[in-house]
């Protein structure tokens, strides 16, 4: 991890430190090929090319920008998309760990 991106997240609490490893984890090992980590606009962002995925974390749950989610809604019925499209991942949810994968990749390399 960056230093930029880990000095971010440590202002978060520990559960949220951990579920944004989690997810952090889960999009490095959607792909095959090794993503740039960088802070775009103040938030962790993960590049292959021109393509991103971000992991924006608030006090009490993650927000996933990818572009693919929104192709997926129907497989996250659980779990809330904000009207920007992004998928809400609150601490007492579990991580679907599948679908991500499934969505990061195809954000990533389509």
């Amino acid at each position: 991890m960056i230093d930029e991106v880990q000095s971010y997240i440590t202002k978060y609490s520990d559960e949220i430190q951990n579920l944004f490893l989690e997810v952090r984890r889960i999009v490095i090992q959607s792909v095959s090929c090794e993503l740039e980590e960088r802070m775009w606009a103040k938030l962790p962002s993960y590049y292959l090319g021109e393509r991103f995925i971000r992991i924006i974390p608030f006090k009490d749950h993650l927000n996933i920008e990818a572009k693919a989610v929104i192709e997926y809604s129907e497989l996250l019925k659980r779990y809330k998309i904000t009207p920007k499209g992004m998928l809400q991942i609150n601490l007492d949810k579990e991580i679907p760990e599948d679908i991500l994968k499934t969505i990061f990749n195809k954000t990533l390399t389509e």
